[in-house]
Formats: structure tokens, sequence, C-alpha cells
């Protein structure tokens, strides 16, 4: 099975404006798709940024022609109702002209606590998840939607505008428990882990035609100066070492501060390759390989560091498509 190499455009280090130049030089450097993330914060302070994910995606589909674009990911149980995600997901889909995926997740705290009504118990979260994907489903499969669950409910609702193909939906899991609530309700898997058992639990439980496409992430500080590149990665990245599991529980920038501040810049090399090393960069890529992935975005971290990314592209991705069948 090959593997296809995108790009993430991240909202938590660039603006607006960079992140929708950065998707144009991601379609002109070769990149097949790009995915964006959908945060309310930054994970720490030096990123500095967070504009909104819906709206400079919508800015991205007009300004690119061939680019796939997803969200990785989006949460539909907190500051957004899953009606909204729906008519978003629709809208996009329509303005792409059939190029939108539209990622979900379960949620961080860093995001959603912001609207007042706290971070629930995973449990519940999961409970929230599962209804949410059914109200989005159902509302993508037009006509009038009514739903009354133990968390949501839906009167008379309608999207009147999607788009002529289906938005395809994927899940982002990190175990059993997020497979068997997200999988049959998904046509594809998300997840930043190359857990080959996991991949196949998912094929098992979605509704896709077996094999799923399966969607990973892996995050690289590509610089020619590879100090430079470790004190980027270190700087920004630095949260990357805590977990999923941690990390969704904290609830703001500060907190991902005190959570890391005994990493050290080498902690943070032994997981994120740091340099201009493409061989370096192929073994990284390859866990994901062999657990089935179909898919890797890379995260090039910075946005100081993006120009010279975008202008290695083009040979990383003929090393990578070589080696990989991209």
């Amino acid at each position: 099975m090959s593997l296809s190499i995108g790009c993430t455009l991240m909202c938590e280090q660039s603006p607006p404006t960079k992140l929708v130049s950065y998707a144009q030089a991601a379609e002109e450097a070769g990149f097949p798709f790009a995915v964006m993330s959908d945060h309310f914060n930054p994970w720490l302070k030096e990123q500095g940024h967070s504009p909104n994910a819906w709206v400079t995606l919508g800015a991205v589909a007009q300004a690119t022609q061939t680019l796939e674009l997803m969200t990785y990911v989006t949460c539909p149980i907190g500051r957004y109702h899953p009606v909204v995600v729906a008519q978003q997901a629709a809208t996009l889909g329509v303005l792409s002209e059939g190029r939108f995926s539209l990622g979900l997740g379960a949620g961080e705290n860093l995001n959603e606590h912001v609207i007042g009504e706290g971070w629930d118990p995973v449990n519940v979260r999961h409970e929230r998840f599962s209804e949410a994907l059914q109200i989005i489903n159902e509302l993508f499969d037009g006509g009038y939607v009514n739903f009354v669950g133990d968390h949501y409910r839906v009167d008379s609702a309608k999207l009147w505008d999607l788009p002529e193909s289906r938005v395809p939906i994927g899940v982002a899991v990190s175990g059993p428990q997020s497979i068997e609530v997200a999988a049959p309700w998904a046509d594809f898997m998300i997840a930043v882990e190359p857990d080959g058992d996991a991949a196949m639990a998912f094929d098992e439980a979605t509704r896709a035609k077996t094999p799923a496409r399966k969607v990973g992430q892996l995050p690289i500080s590509w610089d020619a100066d590879a100090d430079r590149a470790v004190t980027r990665a270190h700087e920004q990245f630095r949260w990357f070492a805590g977990g999923w599991k941690v990390n969704a529980e904290l609830p703001g920038p500060s907190a991902f501060d005190a959570a890391t501040q005994f990493v050290r810049p080498e902690d943070v090399a032994d997981q994120i390759p740091c340099g201009n090393d493409i061989d370096a960069l192929i073994e990284a890529v390859r866990p994901f390989a062999d657990a089935g992935f179909t898919d890797l975005a890379l995260i090039q971290i910075g946005d100081e560091g993006q120009d010279p990314f975008f202008e290695a592209a083009p040979d990383l991705l003929a090393a990578l498509g070589e080696e990989f069948g991209a």
C-alpha cells in the first residue's frame, strides 16, 4: 500500500493570511492534500496564533485548485454544536468543489472550555461524540433532521447547500473505546500514532469499504541548521512530549508551559526529526507505512520555517515517493 504525503496548515503558529499563502505553496510544491488544525488557543504562547480555521479554509478553498483539504480535527461537542459543524462542512464542500473531508475528534480542554460549560470526563465526551456523529451524518443525508438524545436536541434542521458528492467523515481514534464509539459513523480513520492494531480494528468497525483510508500526522523541524531546528522544535512543540491522554486535559497555554518545563531540547529531538537529513525523515515516516496508513500529513514546526520547507518539498516528496510508492 502506498503512502501519500501531505502537509499541515497549523493555525497555532501562523496568521490566517500566511496560512492561505502556505496552502498555495503546498499545491505548487506538489502536495496532494493539506490538513488544518482547528483550535481556539495555541498549545504554547510561543506559537502565538490561533485564527478561525473555517474562515481560513474558505479562503484556502478559493485560493487553490487541486489541493485536497481536511480539518485535523474539529470537535463537534464543545464550542461548536454538531449542526453548525455540518453546515460549515457542507458549505466548504461546495466552495472547494468536492475537495474537502471533515475530520472530527472528541476534543481538548484547551479549546472547548472557553464557552464556560466545563470539561466532561472521557466517557461523557464519547457519548456526546457519538450523538454528534449521528446528527452530522443525518444532515449530510439531506432532508429535515429531528433528533432527541441524552446530550443534544435538533429541531427540524436541514442543510440547504450540499456539495454534489457527500463530504467524507474521518474520526480521530486512539484506542479500542474510541474506535467502538466513532468508527461505525465514519468513512476513514485519523490517528497520530502509527498503531497497526488500531488500524485493523478500525477496518473491522467502520462503514467504509475495507481497508479504510487512514490519515496520520508527523511533526518535523526541517532546517539546514540542525541546532536551529532543535531549538525551534523545543520552543514551540515541547508540548508534544506529554502524549494525547495528558494533552487533552490541560486547560491552556500556561498549563502546557508548566507541564513541559522540564522537557529538554534533546528530549524533543528524540521524538521529532530535526535538520535536513532525508534518510532520518524516511525512517520517521516508515512506522506509519508499516502500520497500514494511507496518508501522512507532515507538520513543519514554526512559521519562520515554512518557506524553506516548501522550497525543499519537491525533493522531499520525490524521496518519500520513491521509498513508499506515493
